[in-house]
């Protein structure tokens, strides 16, 4: 039969096989529809349940196929499917993780009818002077680095202040630290500096891990027994360390240096690393790990700027996927279809992890036809070559899940003599 041999089937094989290894304890229905949503979203580029449907080529109308899908993302993420999820995660992450926490948004200016709406800040409309607010949701997300650098979720949870049961964003924040720390024990959490405050220092110190923060400007440091502004201390300096850097499209050649004080909420020992040459106001970094040589130094400022894989990360999963164009309305359904998203994402980071000749991986690529023969994030191309491949499908799964009935006993007649 040839038709086993072509990449249709050799994809769609797949993504069932690493759909069937979360949902594997489920009930045959709830198996289906995981992968009907993970097969759905990746052959059409779209988190629209109209868009999935249309991919799984179902004889049943297309408004009950949407609705079916519907009653299912109402029911919330399975328990089952996430815990088989999270342990599956420290199997692709080196012996030494990293995990990087960020915020993002997504914006639904016109929306009416979606569950505690609140508001949330427009990153194309804002400017350095002018915040312009939306309506919209909170998303918090923390994501570890595979062993060939590629980010795959841990923690992905979209939230809103007009919920009835919230309480704060850092809140949110410390579940996604207590999960990270129970799934890989000790790992290094690199932030942004919007997580400069006292109450991440002392969670993190309780939790026991490490960490690689950036600093504000109005952050102070006790530095040989006297409050001073961070600030003072970077300007006071000047980087005799050199790394040459690519930064935001551009190459750099930065300077860092290091000097060990004390933060103000544990009073414990730690080193402000400073990156000068990059940006207009050199960098501060704050960390706990130790700093014995120039390359701990340069090792620390690489995990702070591995944070760009991130923030790709969520740039594919809002131009690839769509994911600002969802139209499920509850907010427990909303985050049931970002976990499934979120397993679309992992599918393409099992597929990156593949040798490079990989005959699969290879029809994927070629499918794409990327201009560019060598890049660092394979997620864009690798999401193209898939929807290019199943474009071609002409059924989707409905076969791979037939019922198996009892084989009945030929019906026999003796003759009496």
């Amino acid at each position: 039969m040839t038709y086993s041999t072509t990449n249709t089937y050799t994809l769609k094989r797949e993504i069932l096989s690493f759909s069937n290894k979360f949902s594997k304890k489920l009930s045959r229905p709830d198996r289906k529809f995981t992968a009907d949503m993970t097969y759905g979203i990746l052959a059409s580029s779209s988190c629209l349940l109209t868009d999935i449907v249309d991919r799984l080529h179902e004889k049943t109308k297309k408004v009950n196929s949407v609705e079916r899908l519907t009653r299912h993302l109402n029911k919330g993420i399975p328990t089952k499917t996430l815990k088989a999820y999270l342990s599956t995660i420290p199997k692709w992450v080196p012996d030494d993780p990293v995990v990087h926490i960020d915020d993002s948004d997504i914006a639904k200016p016109d929306g009416r009818r979606f569950e505690s709406l609140g508001l949330v800040r427009d990153g194309f409309k804002s400017t350095d002077t002018k915040n312009v607010y939306v309506k919209g949701y909170h998303v918090t997300e923390a994501c570890t680095l595979t062993k060939n650098g590629h980010p795959v979720s841990i923690f992905s949870q979209i939230h809103s202040s007009k919920e009835k049961d919230f309480t704060s964003i850092n809140d949110v924040t410390f579940s996604a630290m207590e999960r990270a720390a129970s799934l890989f024990g000790k790992a290094t959490f690199v932030m942004d500096r919007g997580y400069d405050d006292n109450k991440m220092f002392l969670k993190l110190d309780g939790l026991k891990q490490n960490y690689v923060i950036r600093l504000t400007a109005r952050r102070k440091l006790l530095f040989h027994g006297k409050w001073v502004p961070a600030a003072q201390l970077r300007d006071q300096r000047k980087g005799k360390i050199k790394l040459p850097l690519f930064y935001k499209g551009k190459k750099h050649d930065a300077c860092l240096s290091h000097v060990k004080v004390q933060i103000t909420a544990s009073r414990k020992d730690i080193y402000l690393v400073l990156v000068y040459g990059i940006t207009e106001h050199p960098m501060m970094l704050a960390t706990n790990k130790k700093i014995r040589s120039k390359e701990d130094v340069i090792r620390i400022a690489k995990l702070y700027f591995s944070r760009w894989r991130v923030e790709e990360y969520f740039r594919c999963k809002k131009q690839v996927f769509r994911f600002e164009g969802f139209r499920v309305r509850r907010l427990k359904a909303i985050n049931a279809l970002n976990f499934y998203m979120t397993l679309c994402m992992a599918f393409l980071a099992h597929l990156s992890m593949k040798p490079e000749t990989n005959t699969l991986k290879v029809s994927i690529i070629k499918t794409a036809a990327p201009i560019k023969e060598k890049v660092h994030f394979f997620y864009y191309r690798l999401a193209k070559g898939i929807t290019g491949i199943l474009a071609y499908a002409k059924e989707g799964i409905r076969r791979w899940f037939r019922t198996k009935r009892p084989a009945y006993r030929q019906l026999c007649l003796r003759l009496l003599i």
